[in-house]
């Protein structure tokens, strides 16, 4: 196990933070990213993204996958029912919703799997627009940049993303990298991080030292957290 110390911390009882790497496009990195303890990886299905993957190398990876990664489909403005079809074809555990869907999307998927819904949080969103959508399994706060969803590599507000733990598990997510991690966690105090280009050599492939350095980074804050008790 190449980061134990995580294991001991949550063996002593003390919630840990999620960590879900987006973006994954091929096998390499997403075996680096489980093996060094992500604890969900994201598939894209966006078109226009430039770490868009097509249905049957999504399946490819997410077979290869041990228990207990979770497999999360990345969607944008896609109805509720062919996103239902396509992530139950691929047997995802949950489905993340990063465009403009409404509160009904969200009930009609919560059903068959965890819904994270996600929202560009720049400085026009107002936290009250969480309560329409309690029924998703958690808010995921991105960064924001006019007529991108998601993959921005802005900041998000993470004194925002703490106030917000009031509607329910917050992920935070935009331009987190190992050198900022830890401070978006300690100010934020998510449920879970979401990272993509803050571990990339370039859009789609993942830098395998940037990523270390990114987990040695979430396992100091998660030490943190624990002496902070």
């Amino acid at each position: 196990m190449l980061f134990p110390r995580r294991a001991a911390i949550w063996e002593r009882g003390v919630p840990i933070v999620h960590v879900k790497i987006c973006g994954v496009t091929n096998w390499p990195d997403a075996r680096l990213a489980v093996d060094l303890g992500a604890h969900a990886l994201g598939f894209n299905f966006y078109p226009l993204s430039p770490r868009s993957i097509s249905p049957a190398v999504a399946w490819e990876i997410a077979r290869k996958l041990p228990p207990l990664v979770a497999t999360i489909g990345v969607f944008v403005n896609w109805p509720a029912n062919v996103i239902a079809a396509l992530a139950g074809a691929l047997r995802l555990d949950g489905v993340q919703l990063h465009g403009d869907e409404l509160p009904g999307d969200v009930k009609d998927l919560v059903g068959r799997f965890r819904v994270i819904k996600a929202f560009a949080a720049g400085p026009r969103f107002k936290l009250a627009t969480l309560s329409r959508y309690r029924a998703a399994s958690a808010f995921l706060l991105d960064g924001h940049r006019s007529g991108l969803y998601g993959g921005t590599g802005h900041t998000s507000d993470w004194r925002l993303a703490l106030r917000a733990r009031r509607y329910g598990r917050v992920i935070v997510a935009g331009g987190l990298r190992p050198d900022n991690v830890a401070q978006a966690i300690a100010e934020a105090k998510p449920f879970g991080i979401d990272v993509a280009s803050g571990v990339e050599s370039r859009p789609g492939k993942k830098d395998p030292r940037a990523l270390r350095e990114l987990m040695r980074e979430v396992e100091a804050a998660d030490r943190a957290a624990v002496e902070d008790r």
